[in-house]
C-alpha cells in the first residue's frame, strides 16, 4: 500500500497502524530485578558503563529514540573523560554536577519509562466475566 502524500516516511505496521519512521509494535519488557541490575551497573561503574543498558535496548527494540538515548550517554562518556583529563582544580565541580545529573537521569530512565510494562496475565484463562449488577442479569425474577 502506498502512503498518501504527506506521509513520506510512514509505513504500515503488521497491526495496520501508520507510524512515522517504521513499525512500533516491538516491545521490550523487563522485571524489577533486571531494572535493578542495569541501574547498579550504571552507578557501580561510576558512570563509565552507563551507555551499556541503552545500547542493549537500542539493539533489541530498534527505535530511533532508543538510539538517541544511547548516543547521548555515549557522548556523555566521551565528554566526562575529557573533563576528567583537565588539570587539577579546573572543572572538578562541573564534572561532579554532570556525573550526578547524568547518573540520576540514567537510573530514573532504567527504573521507569525505558522498558515497557509487562503484559498483564489473565487470571481467568479465557473465561467470560460475569455481567455487572444492573446490566440486565440473566435472573428472570429481577425483571
Amino acid at each position: 500500500m502506498t502512503p498518501p502524500s504527506g506521509f513520506s516516511g510512514a509505513r504500515e505496521s503488521s497491526l495496520g497502524h501508520r507510524v512515522f519512521g517504521g513499525v512500533m509494535d516491538k516491545r521490550l519488557e523487563a522485571g524489577w530485578f533486571q531494572r535493578l541490575v542495569w541501574s547498579v551497573l550504571a552507578v557501580g561503574s561510576f558512570g563509565l558503563l552507563v551507555w551499556v543498558p541503552f545500547l542493549y535496548v537500542a539493539i533489541r527494540r530498534g527505535r530511533g529514540s532508543d538510539w538517541g538515548a544511547f548516543l547521548s550517554f555515549a557522548l556523555y562518556e566521551v565528554g566526562s573523560l575529557s573533563l576528567a583529563n583537565l588539570p587539577t582544580g579546573k572543572g572538578e565541580a562541573a564534572l561532579g554536577l554532570v556525573v550526578l545529573a547524568t547518573l540520576s537521569m540514567a537510573v530514573w530512565l532504567l527504573a521507569g519509562p525505558l522498558f515497557d510494562k509487562p503484559t498483564p496475565r489473565n487470571a481467568m484463562n479465557g473465561a467470560v466475566p460475569a455481567p455487572w449488577p444492573g446490566q440486565g442479569a440473566a435472573n428472570p425474577y429481577l425483571r
